[in-house]
C-alpha cells in the first residue's frame, strides 16, 4: 500500500510539471536544444517544416522546477495529471528530457492519456511537452504521440476522428482538453464531459483532469456541475484566463500559449536570433478596433513618428486564418523587432505575448482589465495576468500607451550585449521551465 501510495502520489506531480514546461516560452517560452538550431530565415515557411525538423531521432530537453505543492486526499490511489515519480527522481528529470523512451527499463508505473479536442492541446504537447505526433500532417484525421517521463507513460491523441465512443479505452487516468470559448464549443465540450462521466460511473476511468480554453469574459459556469467538489468527476481543472475560480486547490490557471490553430510553429533559437542587431525597435501587426486602445496606440506611434522605427501593419478586420505569406510576415516582424506591442483585445491575455517570447522579442503588455468576469482586483492585487506576474515574467507592463515613447527612447540606449542577454533569458532560463510552474500542484491519493 505504501508503494502504491508513493507511486500514485508522485503521479500527481505531473500536471504540475507539464506546465512547468511553459515557456517563457513559454511564457516564456523559447526553447533550449541539444543541437544548434538552423536559421529561422530558412525555417519560416509555415508550421509543418518546423515540426518536421523536430522529428526523428531528436531528444527534446526540458527541465522542470517545482515551486510549490499542495496535498489533497482524493481516493484510494494516488493520481497527478502530469508527473511521474518521487522527488529523488525529479532531480534526474532536471538533467534529462521529456522523450519518447521505448527502451525504458521496467514497466511504467502509471499511464496517463491526453485527449485533445482543442487547439491548445498542440501547445501542451508540442511546445510544453516537446512531444512528437504521427502523422506530422496537421490535417490528419487522427494523430498520436507518446512519451515516458520517469516511470510515467503519457499518450496523446487528437484530430477529428477522436470522437466519443469511437476509440478504445485502456487507461485509468485521462486529461481532457476542451474549448469552451463560445456557445457552439460549449455544447461540443459538454457532450465530451457527459461521455467521460459515463466512463467514470461504469468504472472504465478512475481519474479525470480537464484543461479548458475558457470564455474570454470568464463566463464558464456551464462546467461547474462537472467539478468533483460539486458532485461531479473532474478532480482538477486547468483554465485559461484570470478566472475568479482559481484557488490553487482544484482549479488552476493555464497559459493561453501560441495560436497553434493558425499554425504558429515551434520555434528553435538560432545564432542570428540571439546575436544579431534587429532593425526595428518594436512591432505591431493586428486588427484596429474602433474606439479601442489600439486606435490610441496607432495615434501615439504616428504623433511621435515612431511608426518609422517600428514595424506597424494594422488591418481593419480580424482574419481567423493565416496564409503562408501573412504568417511569414508576422514571424519576420517578431524576429526583427526588440519589442512587441501587445494591446488588449477581448481579454488582456493574448497569443501575441507568447509568440513574441518565442522569437526573443520583449512583450510590451497593456496591463488593464477588460470587460467581463475575469480577475478580481479586490482579491488579487496583481490581476490581470496574475499568472505571468506571479512568475516574474520579464515583460514591460504599462497602463497607458502614452508611456510608450519613453519606453522606446530607453530601448534606444540599450546596447546589443544587454539585448543578447535578455534574449537568452527568454530562450534559456524561461524556456527550460525552471521558473515556469503555473499553478500546478502535488496530489497524494489515499
Amino acid at each position: 500500500m505504501r508503494l502504491t501510495r508513493k507511486r500514485l502520489c508522485s503521479f500527481l506531480i505531473a500536471l504540475y510539471c507539464l506546465f512547468s514546461l511553459y515557456a517563457a516560452y513559454h511564457v516564456f517560452f523559447g526553447r533550449s536544444r541539444r543541437t544548434p538550431a538552423v536559421s529561422l530565415r530558412g525555417q519560416r515557411k509555415g508550421a509543418a517544416p518546423a515540426r518536421e525538423r523536430r522529428g526523428r531521432g531528436r531528444t527534446p530537453a526540458r527541465r522542470v522546477s517545482v515551486l510549490g505543492a499542495e496535498q489533497s486526499t482524493l481516493g484510494s490511489e494516488e493520481w497527478n495529471p502530469w508527473e511521474g515519480d518521487e522527488k529523488n527522481e525529479q532531480q534526474h528529470r532536471f538533467k534529462t528530457s521529456l522523450q519518447i523512451n521505448k527502451s525504458a527499463k521496467g514497466k511504467p508505473d502509471l499511464h496517463v492519456q491526453i485527449w485533445s479536442k482543442a487547439a491548445i492541446g498542440l501547445y501542451l504537447w508540442e511546445h510544453i511537452f516537446e512531444g512528437l505526433l504521427d502523422p506530422t500532417d496537421v490535417n490528419a484525421q487522427w494523430r498520436e504521440g507518446n512519451s515516458v517521463v520517469g516511470r510515467t507513460y503519457y499518450s496523446f491523441i487528437t484530430g477529428p476522428a477522436v470522437a466519443p465512443g469511437y476509440f478504445s479505452i485502456d487507461v485509468n487516468n485521462v486529461v481532457l482538453i476542451l474549448n469552451g470559448r463560445e456557445k457552439t464549443k460549449v455544447f461540443y465540450a459538454t457532450q465530451w464531459l457527459l461521455y467521460v462521466q459515463n466512463l467514470v460511473q461504469t468504472q472504465k476511468l478512475q481519474h479525470v483532469a480537464v484543461v479548458l480554453l475558457g470564455n474570454e469574459h470568464c463566463n464558464n459556469e456551464w462546467i461547474n456541475q462537472f467539478l468533483k467538489r460539486n458532485g461531479g468527476f473532474v478532480e482538477l481543472l486547468f483554465i485559461i484566463y484570470d478566472s475568479p475560480w482559481i484557488n490553487g486547490i482544484d482549479v488552476f490557471q493555464w497559459p493561453l500559449g501560441v495560436a497553434t490553430y493558425r499554425n504558429f510553429p515551434v520555434v528553435e533559437a538560432s545564432w542570428s536570433m540571439l546575436y544579431n542587431e534587429r532593425p526595428y525597435l518594436c512591432n505591431f501587426l493586428g486588427t484596429i478596433y474602433e474606439n479601442s486602445s489600439r486606435q490610441a496606440l496607432m495615434n501615439i506611434l504616428k504623433k511621435y513618428e515612431n511608426d518609422k522605427l517600428c514595424w506597424v501593419s494594422p488591418r481593419e478586420q480580424w482574419q481567423p486564418q493565416e496564409t503562408n505569406e501573412s504568417l511569414k510576415n508576422y514571424q519576420d516582424a517578431l524576429l526583427q523587432s526588440d519589442l512587441t506591442l501587445c494591446p488588449v483585445g477581448v481579454n488582456t491575455e493574448c497569443y501575441r505575448i507568447y509568440e513574441a517570447c518565442s522569437y526573443g522579442s520583449v512583450p510590451v503588455v497593456e496591463d488593464v482589465m477588460t470587460a467581463g468576469s475575469c480577475g478580481n482586483t479586490s482579491v488579487f492585487h496583481n490581476a490581470p495576468l496574475k499568472l505571468l506576474k506571479s512568475m516574474d515574467a520579464p515583460f514591460i507592463f504599462i497602463k497607458d500607451w502614452k508611456e510608450l515613447p519613453a519606453i522606446l527612447e530607453k530601448e534606444k540606449t540599450i546596447i546589443l550585449q544587454e539585448k543578447i542577454q535578455r534574449r537568452k533569458i527568454f530562450h534559456g532560463h524561461f524556456s527550460s521551465g525552471e521558473n515556469m510552474v503555473f499553478g500546478m500542484a502535488f496530489f497524494c491519493l489515499d
